[in-house]
């Protein structure tokens, strides 16, 4: 099995109403420097201009990104490349980033190669803390910048600390 951390940028609260406008996908190993990104033409003429300010990018920008339907296939195929056995979604906020990703890829391609379930780090974190409230963003290393890349590897940082100095066992070799 292969740990997969996600995060991704939108221009509004929900998928559908709203657009995924960019996404990116790091391989949870040693090296983490397996990644992916993706920038997505929007789907819906609604937009919230706070939420779109948060991706970098202006509406005309988002306009000439790829097609969904498109980028999620490369998605799936990046995904089937680097991934050992079932792939596992893990993110951040798997609440939020799990909802564009599984609709994105239902909608467009009418599959979901992570299935029907994800994981949440911080969830992970405060469990082997044993305090709900626990705090984890300073183990991150990569600066959290909003570009998904960058988001996604300083997460995958804290999971592979959480694995050598917490001892959580997740099968990475």
């Amino acid at each position: 099995m292969s740990y997969i951390m996600v995060d991704i940028e939108s221009d509004g609260p929900i998928p559908g109403d709203f657009s995924m406008i960019c996404f990116g996908a790091v391989l949870v190993n040693e090296e983490l420097d397996t990644t992916f990104y993706g920038k997505l033409k929007p789907i819906s003429g609604n937009f919230n201009p706070d939420a779109l300010a948060v991706s970098g990018f202006s509406r005309e920008e988002t306009m000439n990104f790829d097609d969904p339907e498109t980028m999620m296939l490369q998605f799936e195929d990046w995904i089937k490349t680097h991934s050992k056995g079932r792939p596992i979604f893990i993110s951040d906020n798997n609440g939020f980033d799990w909802m564009f990703i599984c609709w994105y890829f239902h909608h467009f391609i009418k599959r979901n190669p992570f299935g029907y379930s994800s994981r949440r780090l911080s969830d992970l974190y405060c469990g082997l803390e044993k305090d709900t409230f626990a705090q984890w963003k300073h183990l991150r290393k990569t600066e959290h910048t909003h570009h998904p890349v960058d988001d996604a590897k300083g997460n995958a940082e804290v999971l592979l600390h959480m694995k050598k100095e917490m001892g959580l066992k997740i099968g990475l070799k």
